[in-house]
């Protein structure tokens, strides 16, 4: 891997040794190597090239949901998007906004507006572009469904791609690495803005009802099985079986009010909530004959298991 460039070779606003896991909602792992947060398209074109020509990796930190950060830190160039590439604005029944964007405000300001179609992104800890490359869906909404189109940076330049033209999957899309959404566009439609502020108000008591809040998790830990022998039920279900609820090993464990969420306690390192997740995969496989696929993203050499299906 190439060696870290001279402090006197770093463009403006890269910053060396930066803690990543104060970005992130669960809170563990180490530095980026080089960090910075370009604030329009141009400067994170600029920066995207800039590192392709330095033969740097390059990863994104979006709200920092579902995503697991080395121990060991992160080598390379790790973004987060600000500024113009965060704000949000509408233009008639369209939503335009940045891949910074969080999903949640993205819906509330929609719902102000009377606009209906993003509500269930209120209950989606993350970024606009994170949703674009995950295909992000709850509760019976899909962001494809109301994507016009999406602005991709790359060192190669920026272009703008329908939904078509994005692989869009069962929470994925065809973005590759290298590739981040800078900005989107949304097609609404009108509804009365207290209709839809109620959808927003009665998916957020189901969401508070249904998961662990004011904690250090990273969220569903891993995707509801389609598996036969899971009978229907869904991953915390699962775990909920096998004896995982409540879990701990070192400052990491399965939360006491959902099965289906790590929480850090204290202290917890990356490797620990991995040791909870092998552990509660492992008593599901062996006591219920279901294979569970992990939902969480990661940044850096995070020591999975071989045996762990991650696509």
């Amino acid at each position: 891997m190439p060696g870290s460039p001279p402090s006197s070779e770093l463009p403006a606003g890269v910053q060396r040794d930066y803690p990543l896991a104060r970005l992130t909602t669960i809170r563990t792992g180490g530095a980026a190597e080089l960090f910075a947060r370009p604030g329009t398209i141009e400067e994170l074109e600029r920066l995207l090239a800039w590192a392709q020509r330095r033969g740097l990796e390059v990863g994104v930190i979006g709200s920092g949901s579902n995503l697991l950060i080395a121990d060991a830190g992160v080598r390379g160039l790790v973004l987060k998007l600000d500024q113009e590439l965060s704000r949000i604005a509408f233009d008639g029944t369209r939503l335009h906004c940045g891949g910074g964007a969080r999903l949640p405000a993205v819906s509330a300001q929609a719902a102000r507006q009377g606009l209906s179609g993003l509500e269930f992104g209120v209950n989606i800890p993350g970024t606009v572009g994170g949703a674009v490359r995950m295909n992000a869906n709850a509760y019976g909404g899909e962001l494809a469904r109301t994507l016009r189109w999406a602005d991709v940076v790359s060192a190669a330049g920026r272009a703008r791609r329908a939904p078509e033209e994005l692989g869009f999957g069962y929470r994925r899309s065809s973005l590759r690495p290298g590739e981040v959404v800078a900005g989107v566009s949304f097609a609404l439609t009108p509804l009365a803005p207290d209709a839809v502020r109620a959808t927003l108000a009665d998916m957020r008591r189901r969401r508070r009802e249904a998961q662990p809040s004011g904690i250090k998790t990273f969220g569903s830990t891993f995707k509801n099985p389609d598996d036969p022998r899971a009978h229907g039920r869904s991953a915390g279900q699962l775990l909920d079986a096998a004896g995982a609820r409540g879990l701990r090993l070192g400052a990491a464990g399965f939360s006491d009010e959902h099965a289906n969420f790590v929480v850090n306690h204290g202290a917890a390192t990356t490797a620990e909530v991995i040791a909870v997740m092998a552990e509660g995969r492992r008593r599901v496989r062996e006591r219920l004959g279901v294979e569970l696929e992990p939902e969480v993203q990661s940044l850096g050499p995070v020591a999975f298991p071989a045996d762990w299906g991650r696509g």
